[in-house]
């Protein structure tokens, strides 16, 4: 058969990123307390195409990936990235794994446990070098200081995004970032709660009062002293209760 893809392009544009989008598919990630947790994520493919090729031959992405099938972890994140740089003779492949991860979380009083769920993502690159990045979004609780200041009974409080990307040595465990995210907020978000933890929670925030900008600190403080760390990015949004917007911080740094 005629192979369209491998028709000549004649346009001389070279294409950054080309593949497959959303592909939703099952994969291994390693969990601290029982070993591994198995999870649903989206994965997206690219390589990249010189200006000659007219096309890319889009199911050898999805052969690739289920030549892994039940091995997709990021241990082998540089197997996979390698196996497609050398199928497609490219010079850049890019995976991306966005995925829920769930870590089972009691309650500071009662210790009644719940299933709390957090955002990930797991990113590779391989061209002349690898590059494999970890993102954590982490949702927490903020009290505001100024709040608490000028007035006489109470001080607002709202839900916030903690959003942590890092590169590292050999490995990091999700489940250390994100305890240390939730140490750098006034408190911690619970998927159950009774009232003594309600009321544990609120008197815990009102204690431990931050800004937005405080709390990108001190993340970038906790995380930059783990040893396992090399680079970090921590982006901190506040969905404000008494405005109509959000606070936003972002730190970037390497160690």
């Amino acid at each position: 058969m005629k192979d369209m893809q491998a028709e000549p392009d004649f346009r001389r544009i070279d294409i950054d990123k080309v593949g497959v989008k959303d592909i939703s598919y099952p994969i291994v990630v390693l969990d601290k307390a029982n070993e591994f947790q198995h999870t649903i994520a989206m994965v997206n493919m690219y390589v990249d195409l010189p200006h000659q090729f007219k096309g890319t031959h889009m199911s050898r992405f999805v052969e690739i990936l289920n030549e892994h099938r039940g091995e997709v972890t990021i241990k082998n994140f540089p197997d996979i990235l390698c196996e497609m740089k050398s199928r497609f003779e490219a010079g850049t492949a890019h995976l991306e794994v966005d995925f829920p991860y769930f870590i089972e979380k009691a309650a500071p009083v009662s210790k009644l446990k719940g299933l709390m769920e957090y955002k990930c993502k797991y990113t590779g690159s391989l061209s002349d070098e690898l590059d494999i990045q970890i993102e954590v979004r982490v949702p927490v609780s903020t009290l505001c200081p100024c709040s608490k200041e000028i007035s006489e009974r109470g001080a607002h409080n709202q839900r916030g995004e903690v959003k942590v990307a890092v590169r590292f040595d050999d490995f990091v465990w999700i489940e250390d970032i994100i305890e240390t995210v939730e140490r750098s907020a006034s408190s911690p978000v619970y998927s159950l709660l009774k009232r003594v933890d309600e009321k544990f929670v609120t008197e815990q925030a009102y204690d431990n009062p931050k800004f937005v900008e405080d709390v990108v600190r001190d993340v970038a403080v906790n995380i930059g002293q783990m040893p396992e760390i090399k680079w970090f990015r921590v982006e901190v949004e506040n969905w404000e209760s008494i405005h109509n917007h959000s606070a936003y911080a972002y730190v970037e740094k390497h160690i």
